[in-house]
């Protein structure tokens, strides 16, 4: 990964980056750290933006510790804005003038002042609890309700708080809330070996640890300028092509589940129980788990193995694509998903969204065509486009999507090289950082990672593709009616975990 490197005062933040809006640059994502040990005073703000093929522009800032303040970028570039709210409460930086002062992270009860991503603050320290109350924007008038929902379910989902203000079924405003959980992972990964980060990098998310994985390991072998061999990178893809496709089949179901058609959910849950078994009979694991290792791959799979995943693959791709037609043949099912939740394809650059819920607006972004890695370069793929961006384009984006995955197994299989599977990396440099960027089943998944001394983390950043399209969500929802909102949902299929890392 090529990187270009642009320095400015933080005084001079909002004028650099108008420098670069007119070169078409796309955000990818902002990392705050506290550098205060590496002689810096005393925080480093980098943005990053994708550049051509390979490239990447890193606009870099520093805010001295005794005024962390700095101007917001987020009035500008709307993208920003929940990176640079995550970093005022992680880390103290306050971006001035920023739109949507409120905390992201942390939810009412949690002090000002306490900041676990500085270095200063040690995972033992006690945090106390205050009382203050949850505010946001509020749809005043006759006839107005708000409806409450979570963040506990009563299905067996992660922790949300929606709060819908209607009018009747009517949806004039969504305010959301994730975030519950947060795990603390990347100050864990604090002085943690970069081996050990990988296990905690897979932890991440379960249904997309392969390509949380990858993306972590990507960033820590760009800072040793590893070589991944041959036969590595192209299980990588195997892998990551078989986490896509059981993801996607399970949504073409999922979605058929949010309008109560079980002909859809229940095929789709079969074909993805299918592909899970084969996971496990394969790798050990049903999601892929311990598949990854640190310059190249964990499991190693024999010609017999390869080719019962191509034909069983091909086999749950036919089916997959015979149960969406048979969806799209249903005229209550394409009712229910034509102009429901439709996600402006403006919207969808304003706030750098990515995956298939950008590319159903017609927004083509795809990091393993756009930021070639393993060895994707060398294979044949197209990358799906839709327009709409309702439930109808999100739903074909899977099935297109589905039928593109089945084709790269093919081609992996059939190109499969011999020889090892890992490589070394050896001793990494200390204070060098590196990007890894991988394309999962919901979009892109960007990885941070600076090592300090001896071979341990010492920052460690993750911008997950559900934390990226999160935003967009409560976007595409007024006007909508109360009942249409879990399909919406499911339609971004959007993942709790990855937010809270």
């Amino acid at each position: 990964m090529e990187i270009e490197t642009l320095r400015t005062e933080r005084t001079e933040l909002t004028a650099a980056y108008a420098s670069l809006a007119g070169q078409g640059l796309r955000f990818l994502t902002m990392v705050a750290s506290d550098e205060k040990e590496c002689g810096v005073d005393r925080f480093v703000l980098r943005y990053f933006f994708a550049k051509d093929a390979g490239k990447l522009v890193c606009l870099e800032t520093i805010v001295p510790g005794a005024d962390p303040h700095y101007p917001s970028l987020a009035e500008v570039l709307p993208a920003t804005s929940w990176y640079e709210r995550e970093a005022r409460d992680l880390m103290g930086v306050v971006p001035d003038g920023h739109p949507d002062p409120r905390n992201l992270i942390f939810h009412d009860r949690f002090p000002e002042g306490i900041y676990p991503l500085r270095k200063d603050f040690t995972s033992h320290t006690f945090i106390p609890r205050t009382e203050s109350a949850f505010t946001y924007p509020l749809v005043k008038g006759e006839g107005v309700f708000e409806v409450p929902v979570g963040p506990i379910h009563a299905g067996v989902i992660e922790p949300g708080h929606f709060r819908f203000q209607v009018m009747g079924d009517t949806i004039l405003h969504l305010e959301t809330r994730v975030f519950f959980t947060h795990r603390g992972i990347e100050k864990k990964s604090e002085n943690m070996d970069v081996e050990k980060g990988l296990r905690l990098a897979e932890r991440i998310c379960t249904v997309c640890n392969v390509s949380h994985a990858m993306s972590y390991a990507q960033a820590v072998e760009q800072i040793a300028g590893a070589q991944i061999p041959a036969r590595a990178q192209y299980l990588r893809m195997l892998f990551a092509e078989m986490e896509r496709l059981y993801n996607h089949v399970g949504d073409i179901g999922n979605i058929c589940a949010g309008i109560g058609f079980a002909y859809g959910s229940n095929h789709g849950a079969r074909l993805k129980e299918m592909l899970l078994q084969l996971n496990e009979r394969m790798t050990g694991h049903r999601y892929l788990r311990g598949t990854i290792a640190l310059g190249g791959v964990a499991r190693d799979l024999d010609d017999g193995q390869l080719q019962e995943i191509l034909r069983l693959t091909q086999e749950i791709g036919k089916n997959a694509g015979e149960v969406a037609n048979d969806v799209l043949a249903n005229g209550i099912a394409v009712d229910r998903y034509a102009n429901t939740g439709v996600l402006a394809a403006d919207i969808v650059r304003k706030f750098a969204a990515v995956g298939p819920a950008a590319r159903a607006s017609g927004v083509d972004v795809d990091a393993r065509r756009d930021h070639p890695y393993a060895a994707y370069s060398q294979l044949a793929f197209e990358v799906p486009l839709q327009s709409g961006g309702d439930v109808l384009a999100r739903f074909n984006m899977r099935a297109l999507e589905t039928g593109q995955s089945v084709s790269l197994i093919n081609q992996i299989i059939n190109k499969m090289p011999d020889g090892e599977i890992a490589g070394k990396i050896g001793d990494l440099p200390a204070y060098r950082y590196g990007i890894g960027i991988t394309e999962s089943p919901r979009g892109e998944n960007v990885h941070f990672v600076m090592t300090g001394e001896r071979n341990a983390i010492f920052r460690y950043r993750v911008r997950s593709a559900a934390y990226a399209n999160w935003p967009v969500v409560p976007l595409c929802v007024p006007g909508t009616i109360v009942p249409d909102f879990p399909l919406i949902n499911k339609s971004f299929e959007l993942c709790y975990a990855c937010c809270d890392r």
